[in-house]
């Protein structure tokens, strides 16, 4: 008899074709009877009629345009009744007991928001593509053990935030911090939303006995191009904004700058320079904007404390990087 656990599925989904079937499939075959909420952001490929016609328990809905990432996970996390909620690319399959370790992993820790699982790359298995994220005051997000051996990062960790291509999330506290910022439209968008939670007194983890096999850049079709680069870069300018008062801006501002800096060199060296560029400036527009000034987090000297903590991490977290990547011109960088 399979195991019942209080948990939704979401998958934003988005001319999967190639992926989808894999994914569906994995989840129903897993040791949990999975509730699966596909969300279509407008397929043409049929790969919103195949999940229909093969998977009849999978709910499905259908966009009728591409309406990004966050939009779609917002309209599946709406429309879950159950107290978690697991958002998982359609690019992924997932092990047998994928579900129901992510749900024990959160359920032990009550003040947790979300708990991320550990992704390894679906064309080398033996390799790591997520085991948790980290943010610095580089402005840079990073995966942890991106590349690595899968004997590597083997014990739960606190991490900065979740990966939500395969992480759980305590639906309560999106009544508290608020839903996936759709002015992101993709990449970026769960560091936004970690941090926020942080701010807020959440933690986030990450579990390594929950498993998840990872294609990658499904969607946008390679690791770096035109609009990953140039959505990744305004996202980054906006991340920092929106959740940094005032006087954390400053005190992060010689390092974000250092950090675009050596992104706009990384990024030209692939001819890509001028797009990255393209993007900060589109950044700081969206910063100067109405509707990005509307979701600038509101600074709460309660949480003082939370802030303090978070600033260590950034600092603490631009070692971690250099470690990491200890040839800035060889770095991985991750979106």
């Amino acid at each position: 008899m399979r195991e019942k656990v209080d948990v939704t599925v979401v998958i934003p989904n988005y001319n999967g074709m190639k992926y989808i079937d894999k994914c569906l499939k994995s989840l129903y075959e897993g040791s949990v009877e999975p509730k699966v909420i596909l969300i279509d952001n407008g397929s043409t490929d049929g790969s919103a009629e195949l999940a229909e016609k093969n998977y009849p328990l999978c709910r499905l809905v259908r966009f009728t345009e591409n309406r990004g990432f966050c939009r779609a996970v917002n309209e599946g996390i709406r429309l879950a009744e159950t107290e978690y909620v697991i958002l998982l690319n359609n690019d992924t399959a997932v092990d047998k007991e994928f579900i129901f370790r992510l749900w024990k992993a959160i359920q032990k820790r009550k003040n947790a928001f979300s708990v991320s699982a550990k992704m390894l790359s679906m064309q080398n298995p033996e390799l790591i593509d997520d085991a948790g994220d980290l943010y610095c005051a580089l402005g840079w997000a990073f995966a942890l053990g991106k590349g690595k051996s899968r004997t590597l990062y083997t014990k739960p960790a606190e991490i900065f935030a979740s990966c939500a291509g395969a992480a759980i999330y305590r639906r309560s506290v999106f009544d508290v911090i608020g839903y996936f910022d759709e002015n992101h439209f993709a990449y970026l968008e769960d560091i936004d939303i970690g941090y926020r939670a942080r701010i807020s007194g959440f933690s986030n983890y990450f579990e390594p006995s929950a498993i998840v096999y990872h294609a990658g850049s499904a969607v946008s079709g390679s690791r770096h191009n035109k609009f990953k680069v140039r959505l990744s870069a305004r996202n980054s300018v906006y991340l920092l904004y929106k959740n940094m008062p005032v006087f954390q801006i400053f005190l992060n501002l010689f390092f974000a700058v250092a950090g675009i800096l050596i992104k706009a060199v990384f990024f030209a060296g692939k001819g890509l320079g001028g797009t990255y560029l393209k993007g900060i400036a589109e950044g700081v527009r969206l910063c100067m904007s109405e509707k990005g000034r509307k979701q600038k987090v509101r600074f709460r000297p309660e949480c003082i404390g939370n802030y303090v903590k978070i600033q260590m991490e950034l600092w603490g977290n631009m070692l971690r990087a250099a470690d990491l990547f200890p040839f800035l011109w060889k770095i991985k960088l991750y979106f």
